[in-house]
């Protein structure tokens, strides 16, 4: 739950035909369909007429801009993973500012972002056990924030702030796994859930006593 990539650049978008401008007029009324019409039902039931519809064009002419309803999926989540990484900044840089205010902004960014596309992430958790690149796709964002995380970790402890402990990386990957399953979860309804008020200081406290053993990390002496 950290920046793939801290400049705001997007990354080539998957499905999506090659030299197609992203800015296109049609490509974004069909990404806002389908975005609107997951919230009314699940993507399973989504066809490619109810997106061409959607979007004014004809079916014909929703094949010059993305092969297959999943290649629409897709993009909406590369679009979604790219304003998280965006909004992420340079949080993790800042970390010895103040470590607890550090990863509660950056836990709720990532809680904005993704709570702003419920939507498309809850549908795309919904197909990665059937969609091989949906399911490629997130292992490598998740890939990028685990390392991010595991990086920072251990920025942490070579200050002296954070004590050893598990390696990084695993904390890392359970930090992440756990933030994605309770926000899949709250967003979804799908009980027991936490509270979407309380969910960021949730995570943020285990957060915190998992990497620090304590929820108060010390700041850094010169800040």
């Amino acid at each position: 739950m950290s920046p793939a990539r801290t400049s705001t650049g997007a990354a080539p978008t998957r499905g999506r035909r090659s030299g197609r401008s992203t800015g296109d007029d049609r490509e974004l009324a069909i990404l806002a369909t389908a975005e609107t019409l997951l919230r009314e039902r699940p993507f399973g039931d989504i066809s490619i007429d109810d997106l061409a519809r959607g979007a004014g064009i004809s079916r014909p002419t929703f094949y010059f801009y993305f092969p297959s309803k999943d290649a629409v999926l897709l993009t909406l989540l590369d679009r979604v993973t790219d304003e998280a990484n965006a909004a992420a900044g340079d949080v993790l840089v800042r970390l010895a500012d103040d470590p607890r205010a550090r990863w509660r902004e950056l836990i709720a960014r990532f809680h904005a972002t993704f709570g702003g596309h419920r939507d498309v992430v809850l549908a795309c958790a919904q197909v990665r056990g059937t969609n091989a690149e949906v399911r490629r796709l997130w292992a490598e964002v998740l890939e990028r924030w685990v390392r991010a995380v595991e990086a920072a970790i251990e920025g942490e402890r070579a200050r002296g702030a954070a004590p050893d402990g598990l390696p990084a990386r695993d904390l890392a990957i359970a930090l992440n796994s756990m933030n994605e399953r309770v926000w899949y979860a709250t967003f979804a309804g799908d009980g027991p859930a936490v509270a979407e008020r309380d969910v960021v200081d949730v995570l943020l406290d285990v957060w915190l006593t998992a990497i620090y053993r304590t929820t108060t990390p010390p700041v850094s002496p010169s800040a």
